[in-house]
């Protein structure tokens, strides 16, 4: 039997895994013993974690570019071949909301290309890349990375939301054609995450930080360490039985909040001090 075969370090590809909630996947994936091929477009904060993770004693290799160009997948495919052949848990965590105009009948064809790109067409091509050495090996996990916006209304952001919830939809039905092969498909659906893409400090606005536990049942904004160890979880034997589920990491708000409109009539809030 191939030395590869028995070892107990899975290897596993974080796209998006240098900063934020990506960032602290690729960590905690590290930290308990697994081998991590990192994606990211930013180099820098690439080989800052790379660093850091070898630092700690972990296992990384960094593959820098955008994954929703052609070249990176194939680049992360060579990495992939090049170091162990095999990959064992796939999260597809890249995505965004900002390329987009304030309401939809402001937003052009090429937004909603690019919007395209970054929140669902790179799941299916990512996945389709990396797929072929979970099925040779008979099991795998894979976990997306959606977004509450996938399930509620969002004003401002209907294409986002619409991509969004592609994803969700994509990750129930590939687990269902995926499950006779050993592959469990799962994903998780964040809110209001502190991180450079949306910090504590932007999303407060000036309001007093106390106004949290009225505002959310879980009276605080998330971390990227609140993300990481569900997926982490999703991604573990005590997960075995699940798959085809969009995991709400959300604090709650899922559940107690909506949008409102302003009581100025401009514009929209989820915050409800300012309906």
């Amino acid at each position: 039997m191939d030395a590869a075969d028995v070892s107990p370090a899975r290897t596993v590809v974080v796209t998006g895994g240098a900063l934020g909630i990506g960032g602290a996947i690729t960590r905690r994936f590290a930290r308990d013993g697994d081998r991590v091929i990192l994606v990211d477009i930013d180099e820098t904060a690439a080989r800052t974690a790379h660093e850091e993770i070898r630092t700690a004693g972990g296992d990384c290799t960094v593959v820098v570019g955008d994954i929703t160009r052609d070249e990176t997948v194939d680049a992360l495919r060579a990495a992939v071949e090049a170091g162990h052949g095999r990959v064992d848990v796939l999260v597809n965590n890249v995505g965004d909301f900002r390329p987009a105009k304030s309401f939809f009948a402001k937003s052009s064809a090429s937004q909603w290309d690019r919007l395209h790109e970054l929140n669902l067409r790179h799941v299916f091509t990512v996945t389709h890349a990396l797929l072929p050495w979970m099925l040779a090996r008979g099991n795998g996990v894979i976990v997306n990375v959606s977004t509450v916006e996938a399930f509620r209304g969002i004003p401002g952001h209907a294409v986002y939301s619409a991509y969004n919830a592609g994803v969700s939809a994509f990750t129930k039905s590939l687990a269902v054609e995926l499950g006779p092969s050993g592959i469990r498909v799962n994903a998780i659906a964040p809110d209001l995450a502190d991180t450079k893409q949306t910090p504590a400090a932007l999303m407060l606005a000036g309001r007093d930080p106390a106004l949290l536990r009225s505002w959310l049942p879980a009276g605080r904004f998330g971390i990227p360490e609140d993300f990481s160890g569900v997926v982490a979880f999703l991604a573990s034997p005590d997960a075995a039985f699940i798959t085809g589920h969009t995991i709400p990491v959300d604090g709650g708000t899922l559940a107690a909040s909506g949008w409102y409109g302003k009581a100025g009539g401009r514009g929209w809030t989820n915050l409800p001090d300012q309906a």
